[in-house]
């Protein structure tokens, strides 16, 4: 998946915003909150995101995948797709709708109202 793919797929997602952030990643939230990040300096594209607990197991062992920098040392479950073979686009697509997902549970009931994300 390239950058402008990655970035057209996200926008794509219900409530999204766009930032460039830490550096020039490509930083995409939901209510305010990120969801994935797209770059972080390696020569070939990389791609980050919230998993679940399980998904997070079992796709740090994967090749091309691992814990992301900065946020697994702190405990959360990120998982960083950064070399070959990684992902296919359609796993990634997968992976970066579950994030924005796990994501938008975690906002407030009022907050997901606002942004159209469940009924009023």
């Amino acid at each position: 998946m390239t950058y402008e793919e990655f970035n057209a797929f996200c926008a794509s997602l219900p409530a999204t915003t766009f930032v460039e952030q830490w550096g020039g990643a490509q930083v995409w939230k939901v209510g305010g909150k990120v969801f994935a990040i797209g770059g972080w300096g390696d020569d070939q594209p990389g791609f980050t995101f919230k998993t679940s607990e399980l998904s997070y197991e079992i796709l740090k062992e994967q090749p091309g995948l691992r814990p992301a920098p900065y946020l697994a040392s702190r405990g959360m479950k990120w998982i960083q797709d950064y070399a070959q073979p990684g992902l296919s686009d359609d796993d990634l697509k997968d992976y970066l709708r579950q994030s924005h997902l796990i994501v938008s549970q975690g906002l407030s009931k009022k907050k997901q109202r606002e942004l159209g994300l469940i009924e009023a």
